[in-house]
């Protein structure tokens, strides 16, 4: 690794998606974990974000570099909105930074009893479509990991995920307020959170990076890790 590509040696706090834990970034720790610490913080403690968030900030060290997936992101805005001193850089993948509208929030009503009622896992097929994942030999594979993710973090989770997401707040205006190296990561064929979505994303935050993965869509730390992992490389070596 030439000298001026050597990443930062803070922390590396890693949050996953919805009913997601570390697996998702097996790639990531496997590379970065041999040159700074890497820690990665399950999605619970609560069923509102800021709940989640406050949890979590008594779980972390006092400054540390941040990358969170998409409900992962979510939690990320709220993690920079309570303790941007803390927060040294700042990756978002897949995230989006707007409140979820009346019809979104009604619409996770039926998934929440189907999950209280047996059916968890036609709630998690239904929740990852095939066609929000990169066409290729690796999507069948990265779907099934995530059903069986969610299977074994179980309904009640995902009750309180859902609820998290249900009520979460707007954070555009906290976004606008980021001032440390930023890193915005969409994939392709991401249909989860479309592109202009991550483009707004970048948009609102100062000097924001926004790197497109033309391999991945909503899974790219699972889809196309290598490609993930130099663009997170460059994001850690940016001086804060």
């Amino acid at each position: 690794m030439p000298h001026d590509q050597q990443p930062s040696r803070e922390p590396l706090v890693l949050l996953p998606g919805m009913m997601c834990d570390g697996r998702i970034f097996d790639a990531q720790i496997r590379t970065f974990s041999g040159s700074m610490p890497v820690m990665v913080l399950p999605l619970a403690g609560g069923d509102t974000v800021e709940k989640i968030a406050a949890r979590m900030l008594s779980h972390l060290p006092p400054r540390f570099a941040l990358a969170g997936m998409s409900m992962g992101g979510i939690l990320a805005m709220e993690l920079v909105r309570r303790a941007p001193e803390r927060i040294s850089r700042l990756c978002l993948i897949g995230a989006s930074p707007l409140a979820e509208t009346p019809e979104q929030a009604a619409d996770r009503e039926p998934q929440i009893i189907a999950a209280r009622t047996g059916r968890l896992e036609d709630v998690l097929r239904a929740a990852l479509p095939m066609e929000a994942l990169a066409p290729g030999p690796s999507r069948l594979e990265v779907h099934r990991l995530f059903c069986h993710m969610g299977m074994e973090l179980g309904p009640e989770l995902y009750v309180a995920q859902a609820r998290a997401l249900q009520r979460r707040p707007d954070q555009q205006a906290t976004m606008r307020r980021v001032h440390v190296p930023t890193l915005v990561l969409a994939g392709e064929h991401d249909t989860i959170v479309p592109r202009a979505k991550q483009e707004l994303l970048a948009q609102l935050i100062p000097h924001a990076r926004l790197e497109v993965i033309p391999e991945a869509g909503h899974f790219p730390v699972l889809e196309a890790p290598d490609a993930v992992n130099r663009v997170l490389l460059h994001w850690l070596a940016v001086p804060a």
